[in-house]
């Protein structure tokens, strides 16, 4: 900020005779609400690409109502992840007009009210098969929240890979690819030497015994061939979709 800048913006202080002391308590209560067992961050999506995302997992759904309620009333825009049916339903009577999806277990309520730029690209959302869509419906409703272009491309996994060559030409129309694999975890290789774009790759929890609930896809992942592949934690939409919100948006 310019010297000018600030010095009329204390002008304005003086004026108003509230002290910077008081002015920065003001800026930090619109920036949080403390409800005790909560200190919500309503201001993350003026510091971050990302507004504040409620992780429902380990809160009980009185606590989860009333963070929900205070974000939503504080910036019009509330997104609860990892949520059981009967949660779901809860909130979906709170705010009827809001969006539950089951198998992404994700709700929002409300509307991303800023208008991107028009020419900022589009991001691939890829699922290896048909059992990772429970990422894939994370980490898309988060971006389609976000006024993202998205375009899913589902169940065009290695086993299958003339799968992939039938959309290839779509996928490298955007410019950025998420791509969700379980089992051996190898779709995100296989992209990452055909796509020259930011490929983010996220294990995910499908596949039998040695799967390990995801691990040795993850591993595959961290030891790709293919360089300058980011690798996310397992099932981890809600981080794919962010890292894909900071290619896009970070340097705003």
């Amino acid at each position: 900020m310019k010297n000018s800048s600030i010095e009329s913006l204390l002008a304005v202080l003086g004026k108003e005779d509230i002290s910077p002391f008081d002015a920065l308590g003001l800026l930090n209560s619109h920036l949080t609400s403390d409800l005790g067992f909560a200190r919500v961050d309503t201001g993350r999506g003026i510091t971050a690409v990302l507004p504040e995302v409620i992780l429902a997992q380990g809160k009980n759904p009185e606590e989860v109502m009333k963070i929900t309620e205070n974000l939503f009333s504080r910036t019009g825009l509330a997104i609860v992840s990892r949520i059981e049916e009967d949660l779901g339903r809860m909130l979906l009577e709170a705010f009827p007009d809001g969006h539950y999806s089951k198998r992404g277990r994700l709700f929002v309520a409300g509307e991303y009210l800023i208008t991107p730029d028009r020419n900022e690209g589009s991001v691939a959302v890829v699922s290896a098969g048909t059992s990772d869509l429970h990422a894939v419906e994370e980490a898309s409703t988060v971006l389609e929240t976000m006024k993202v272009d998205t375009r899913r491309f589902c169940d065009i996994g290695v086993a299958g890979v003339h799968r992939l060559a039938e959309v290839l030409p779509s996928l490298r129309e955007c410019s950025v690819c998420i791509v969700f694999a379980g089992m051996d975890g190898a779709l995100p290789s296989v992209i990452g030497g055909l796509y020259r774009g930011p490929v983010v790759a996220v294990p995910t929890s499908t596949g039998y015994g040695t799967a390990f609930g995801g691990v040795t896809a993850l591993l595959s992942m961290l030891n790709s061939c293919s360089p300058g592949i980011c690798v996310l934690n397992i099932d981890n939409g809600i981080g794919a979709a962010a890292a894909a919100l900071r290619i896009l948006r970070g340097s705003e």
